[in-house]
């Protein structure tokens, strides 16, 4: 059984701060300080639970930038990272925000574009992996 819904940091942490360390502080050896960047109280966030289990999360700034998109690396190429991206777009039009914006890592783009996104400007290095900026109107 799969289910995503909406939650805050708060109601949360736990499985928000296990999903996220597993798939940026493990795999991707992103320094615990950057990635807990003290903004998770005040952002949207989305839960991927499945049997039970923690498997994927996301989370939204209010002015529309979306960040921390994380699926475990067992549950990748299964359409939960555009659940959880569909999810966040949803809970941006129902709070008025109609243009959503990321900085992706360079691997991740062409996931992006067929979201919709669209990227603009030149990369840049983020936590030392390569990013580039894309944004989409809602």
């Amino acid at each position: 059984m799969i289910s995503i819904f909406q939650t805050t940091y708060e109601e949360n942490d736990e499985k928000i701060r296990t999903v996220r360390h597993k798939v940026f502080v493990e795999g991707q050896c992103v320094p615990e300080e950057l990635e807990m960047d003290g903004k998770d109280s005040s952002c949207f966030h989305v839960l991927l639970i499945k049997n039970g289990e923690a498997i994927g999360t996301g989370r939204m700034e209010t002015d529309g930038h979306i960040g921390r998109i994380a699926v475990l690396e067992e549950y990748r190429g299964m359409s939960f990272g555009s659940m959880i991206m569909n999810k966040l777009e949803e809970i941006a039009a129902k709070n008025g925000i109609m243009v959503t914006y990321l900085n992706s890592q360079k691997q991740a783009i062409p996931f992006y574009m067929k979201l919709g996104y669209e990227a603009i400007g030149d990369y840049f290095l983020e936590a030392g992996i390569e990013h580039k900026k894309m944004i989409k109107e809602l």
